[in-house]
């Protein structure tokens, strides 16, 4: 049973950081792409960044230069280090692994997001 478990989330003022990991049980981590999704209420769900290895990584347009992703193979863990956040960034945070072939595709129950001052 493959389990992925977010930690993280709060509310933070604008112009403030957070870090968000997520922990992946199993044997998949080593195997999967990572990645981190957002959903604010009434949007659909988007790409905030994905990782397969420390020099592969890919950014949503409106996060890029402000967030990071990286992993620790050694903890079966995906970090997102988000900095000077911004309103528009509440959402639910999902972290995901995903692999084409053989296929699989997990999802986390989600962390909150919120800025505001």
């Amino acid at each position: 049973q493959v389990q992925l478990v977010e930690s993280g989330g709060g509310l933070v003022q604008p112009g403030g950081s957070l870090r968000l990991s997520c922990a992946a049980s199993g044997s998949i981590f080593s195997l999967s792409v990572m990645g981190w999704y957002r959903q604010a209420p009434g949007k659909q769900r988007e790409l905030v960044a994905t990782i397969i290895t420390s020099s592969s990584t890919n950014y949503g347009d409106s996060v890029k230069g402000r967030f990071t992703i990286s992993r620790d193979s050694a903890k079966n863990t995906v970090y997102l280090q988000m900095n000077n956040l911004k309103p528009e960034d509440t959402a639910v945070y999902y972290c995901n692994a995903k692999r084409s072939l053989p296929r699989w595709d997990y999802w986390g129950q989600g962390t909150q997001v919120t800025v505001s001052s």
